[in-house]
């Protein structure tokens, strides 16, 4: 009777020794985590109003990068990133896209051949290059940072827009948030067959700019694939209040409640000088 208990008051010692570990293993972790998200994500990584399962996504941690990960529609909701003003920035050679182990489904680098879509990325290829460095510019091409764009909207309009932000924003400002993600059609089944492979093909994508000041300035847009890819940039721009309707998402979540009122509530282009790089052409026009 006295070895039983033994062995058992031994047990359960071992059991409480290895309850604790994992309870400060748990919460070293998620210190550490949260730490990685508050640097690439200003007033909190983007929630939801209302929790549906077209909303619920999983936050997925890249080098200079987050990404909101959705396993029902097989794409990244959001897409929140910092950019700086940098000397010389320069980004190397273009690295092959990869499948990212962490998609609940197979997503392949050729997944998308034969669509007549692009691999549309949505933290973008030079301008994280140029300020994360090489090892983020690799994840950038990682299947779950990318989503099906038509080649009028990825090579011609969305591209002068990321151009816009990191040639002309970014060195007029120094430091922007970017939160990026596509918008995908009000009712869900409506949409849901319309797919390249196993990714939903959106509608429109969105992209919100953040000057994280004391008094922050913000510009929104969103941009529909049926563009010819020449129009003016301010053509697209609406309110973050727009944004958060159609994709359902509530973004800086932890923004006090009447600055947010006025930064995600009105359309405020003064102090961008958005006239004067609207029309701009694109890098490769």
């Amino acid at each position: 009777m006295r070895k039983r208990t033994s062995l058992w008051r031994r047990q359960a010692r071992n059991l409480g020794i290895s309850l604790v570990f994992v309870l400060v293993a748990t919460g070293l972790w998620y210190t550490q985590e949260q730490d990685y998200r508050d640097r690439l994500s200003w007033m909190g990584v983007p929630t939801w109003d209302a929790l549906t399962p077209t909303n619920v996504h999983r936050v997925l941690r890249n080098d200079g990068f987050l990404v909101g990960w959705s396993d029902v529609r097989v794409n990244p909701l959001w897409v929140s990133y910092y950019l700086r003003a940098v000397e010389n920035p320069r980004a190397g050679s273009r690295p092959d896209f990869q499948r990212d182990w962490r998609a609940l489904w197979p997503i392949a680098a050729d997944s998308y051949f034969g669509s007549g879509y692009d691999r549309g990325h949505l933290a973008p290829n030079y301008a994280i290059a140029a300020v994360h460095g090489r090892a983020a510019q690799q994840d950038t091409f990682l299947m779950s940072n990318i989503s099906p764009q038509r080649p009028d909207l990825n090579r011609r309009l969305w591209q002068r827009l990321e151009e816009v932000v990191i040639d002309h924003f970014v060195p007029r400002f120094g430091t922007l948030q970017v939160i990026t993600g596509p918008v995908f059609p009000e009712r869900f089944f409506e949409n849901a067959l319309n797919r390249v492979g196993l990714v939903e093909v959106p509608a429109a994508f969105y992209k919100i700019i953040v000057v994280p000041a004391k008094e922050p300035l913000a510009l929104a847009f969103i941009m529909p694939q049926t563009v010819r890819g020449n129009e003016p940039l301010d053509r697209y721009v609406v309110s973050i209040d727009e944004v958060e309707a159609r994709t359902g998402l509530n973004f800086f979540p932890n923004l006090p409640q009447e600055t947010a009122t006025l930064l995600e509530g009105r359309i405020h282009t003064q102090g961008w000088a958005l006239e004067k790089v609207a029309r701009l052409p694109g890098r490769y026009e």
